[in-house]
């Protein structure tokens, strides 16, 4: 059973900084990428930033500058460096992963449940 489990969310004043943290537990064979999305009331969710095994990643345009991604694939975990936020980053942060669980399965799409990050003063 693979599961995704976010924290670092939170409460935190325009300008400010958060940094939100992923981990990827259970049974996994390889990761292809892990990233975040974001999800604001009433609107869709949008990807953040996402990174591959070798590094490469890709981020929303909006947010090239102020958010930085990283991975440690030795400990299947994926940080979100965000700085100057803004009210507008308000949002449930999900972390995402596509993954290959056993030998037999697929490559699949996996969600945490998502943490909250509030901008706000």
């Amino acid at each position: 059973q693979v599961q995704l489990v976010e924290s670092g969310g939170g409460l935190v004043q325009p300008g400010g900084s958060l940094r939100l943290s992923c981990v990827a537990s259970g049974s996994i064979v390889s990761i292809v990428t892990m990233g975040w999305y974001r999800q604001a009331p009433g609107k869709e969710r949008e990807l953040v930033a996402r990174i591959t095994a070798d590094g490469s990643t890709n981020y929303a345009d909006s947010l090239k500058g102020r958010f930085t991604i990283s991975r440690d694939n030795a400990k299947n975990t994926v940080d979100l460096q965000m700085n100057s936020l803004k009210p507008e980053d308000t949002a449930v942060y999900y972390c995402n992963s596509l993954l290959q669980a056993s030998w037999r399965s697929n490559i699949v799409n996996y969600w945490g449940q998502g943490t909250q990050v509030t901008v706000s003063s």
